[in-house]
C-alpha cells in the first residue's frame, strides 16, 4: 500500500484547566478546600487571604428560605458557570466581621496525650515487686496483647517464639500471665470472651449478690446466656428469675473489652457547609461563614501587571490568572451548595420540624431537574458535604433515600420507616418482643404495606436484634 494523507473532521469533548478544577472542588469535603487553599497560598504569592473587615463577593449572611423564589445564576452540567468578566474584588469570604483579638485568634486547645493500654502496663509493672526475670516474661505477654486487652495467641506458640538460651518453660509463662491478670485493670490478659468476664467478676467483694452465680453463668453457659434461653438457664442453673435476673445485669454491667478504654481515637469533627435554622416561623439555610476561604489577588503585584508590559512577568501574569481561577471556582462552589442545599431543605422542611419520622423519598435526579444541574454535579456537591440543623449535623446524603407505597397511593421514606420501626421497638414489652411479622401488620394497619424480609433489613441496618435476642426476663 501506499503512503497517502487523510483528512477526518471528528468532534472531542475537551475540559479546560479551569473547568477541571471547578470540577474537583467541588467535590472536595471542607477539610480537603483548606489543605488545597494552603496549597495554593504557599505556591502562588498573588493570591492572600483576605482582612476580616474587607468585602465579600456573597452578601452579608447569604440564605435562602422554605418559601423563597429566589435563585441564583444557573450552572451548567458540570457545575461551573460561564465565566464571564473579571471582578475588581476576589474576595470569597463573607463581609461579616470577627473578632481580632489575638489571644482568642491563635488559642487553640489541644488533646491531652493518652496513656496506651502498654504504657500504662508497663507503667504497673515498673513499681511491681516481681523479679527481674519475671518482669520480662510478663513485659513479653504486655506486648502480645491486642487492642482489646486479649491474649489472642496461644502460651505454648508464644513459648516458641523465646530464644531458648532465656530457657523460659511454659509454666513460666503461665505463671506471668497470672501476674498479668492482677493487675489494676481486671480482665486484661485474658484468653476468651468467659475468662476476661470471669477475672472482672472475682475482683468484686465477695459479698456481692449473686456474684458466685455470675461466675458460674460466664464459665459454662455463656453461650446459653448469648441466645436468651432463660428457662434452659434456670434449669442447669437451678436459680429462681429474681436470681437470674441479677446475676445477668451484673454481667452486663462489665467491661468486655477492658483494654479498648486506653486506646480511644480521637473523634473526627467536621465542619458544617452550611446552616439551616427557624427565622420568623420560616426555615432558612445559608453559607457557614466558618467554611470559607477569604482570599483575594494581591492588589500590589496585580498593579504592577498592569503598568508594565514584559516578557519578564509573563509568569506572575500566569499566577495572577490561576489565582482568578481559584477564588472564581471557589465561589462557583460555594454558590452550587447553597442552592443544592436550599433545594433540600424545601422538600425535607417536615424532617426539620418533627425529625426522621417526617423525612420523604427524595432523589438526586430530583435536585438535579429542579436546580437545573446535572446529576453528577448534584452528587459532588452532596459528598462530604455537611448541614448544622437544630437536630445535630448532617451529611447531604442523609436527606436522600428511597420510598415504598402506602395505601394511600403515596410514597413513605425508607428513612422515616427505620424511624417507626426503632420506636416500635423501644415502646415493646421486653418479655414479649414484636416479630418482624407483628411489626409489618402494625405498619401495614398505619397505611405502610411492608414486606416482613424488608422489616428484617432496616431492623439489621438499625442494630436491632432478632426478637428471641431482644427477649428479657
Amino acid at each position: 500500500m501506499k503512503p497517502a494523507l487523510q483528512l477526518r473532521l471528528s468532534q472531542q469533548l475537551t475540559l479546560t484547566p479551569q473547568l477541571q478544577q471547578a470540577i474537583r472542588l467541588l467535590q472536595l469535603s471542607t477539610q480537603d478546600i483548606h489543605q488545597e487553599v494552603a496549597r495554593m497560598l504557599e505556591e502562588n504569592p498573588l493570591l492572600e487571604m483576605a482582612e476580616d473587615s474587607a468585602p465579600g463577593i456573597f452578601s452579608a449572611e447569604p440564605s435562602y428560605t422554605a418559601t423563597s423564589d429566589e435563585t441564583i445564576k444557573p450552572i451548567d452540567d458540570c457545575g461551573v458557570d460561564s465565566f464571564g468578566n473579571e471582578q475588581a474584588d476576589w474576595n470569597t469570604g463573607s463581609g461579616s466581621t470577627h473578632s481580632t483579638d489575638d489571644e482568642e485568634d491563635s488559642f487553640h486547645e489541644q488533646a491531652a496525650g493518652q496513656v496506651t493500654l502498654r504504657e500504662h502496663l508497663h507503667n504497673q509493672l515498673t513499681i511491681s515487686t516481681l523479679e527481674s526475670v519475671d518482669r520480662k516474661v510478663v513485659g513479653f505477654l504486655i506486648d502480645a496483647l491486642d487492642e482489646n486487652g486479649y491474649l489472642a495467641q496461644e502460651l505454648s506458640e508464644l513459648a516458641e517464639m523465646l530464644p531458648a538460651e532465656l530457657d523460659i518453660s511454659l509454666d513460666d509463662l503461665e505463671t506471668a500471665l497470672v501476674q498479668l491478670q492482677h493487675f489494676d485493670q481486671p480482665g486484661l490478659g485474658a484468653r476468651s470472651l468467659s475468662e476476661c468476664l470471669s477475672l472482672q467478676l472475682k475482683a468484686l467483694p465477695e459479698e456481692t449478690p449473686q456474684r458466685e452465680l455470675a461466675i458460674r453463668l460466664v464459665v459454662n453457659h455463656l453461650d446459653v446466656l448469648a441466645a436468651h434461653d432463660y428457662a434452659k438457664l434456670k434449669k442447669l442453673l437451678r436459680c429462681s428469675d429474681d436470681e437470674l435476673r441479677i446475676a445477668q445485669q451484673l454481667i452486663l454491667s462489665l467491661n468486655p473489652k477492658p483494654g479498648a478504654e486506653f486506646d480511644q481515637k480521637v473523634a473526627d469533627y467536621v465542619t458544617p457547609d452550611v446552616i439551616v435554622e427557624k427565622y420568623k416561623h420560616k426555615w432558612r439555610v445559608r453559607l457557614n461563614n466558618e467554611a470559607m476561604p477569604k482570599l483575594r489577588v494581591n492588589q500590589i503585584y496585580a498593579g504592577i501587571l498592569q503598568q508594565r508590559d514584559c516578557k519578564g512577568t509573563s509568569q506572575l501574569a500566569t499566577q495572577l490568572q490561576e489565582a482568578k481561577w481559584l477564588i472564581k471556582n471557589l465561589q462557583q462552589r460555594f454558590e452550587t451548595i447553597l442552592r443544592v442545599a436550599a433545594a433540600i431543605m424545601e422538600r425535607q422542611t417536615d424532617f426539620f420540624e418533627h425529625g426522621e419520622i417526617g423525612m420523604r423519598p427524595l432523589v438526586l435526579r430530583e435536585i438535579a431537574e429542579v436546580l437545573g444541574l446535572h446529576e453528577s454535579t448534584v452528587s459532588r456537591s452532596t459528598t462530604q458535604k455537611y448541614m448544622l440543623t437544630p437536630r445535630g449535623i448532617y451529611e447531604f446524603k442523609h436527606f436522600f433515600g428511597s420510598g415504598l407505597s402506602t395505601e394511600g397511593g403515596g410514597l413513605c421514606s425508607s428513612t422515616a420507616i427505620r424511624e417507626l420501626i426503632k420506636q416500635l421497638v423501644s415502646a415493646e414489652d421486653t418479655c414479649k418482643p414484636l416479630t418482624d411479622s407483628r411489626m409489618s401488620e402494625i405498619l401495614a394497619q398505619q397505611g405502610i404495606v411492608i414486606a416482613r424480609r424488608t422489616i428484617a433489613k432496616y431492623r439489621e441496618a438499625l442494630h436491632i436484634l432478632p426478637v428471641n435476642l431482644r427477649k428479657s426476663l
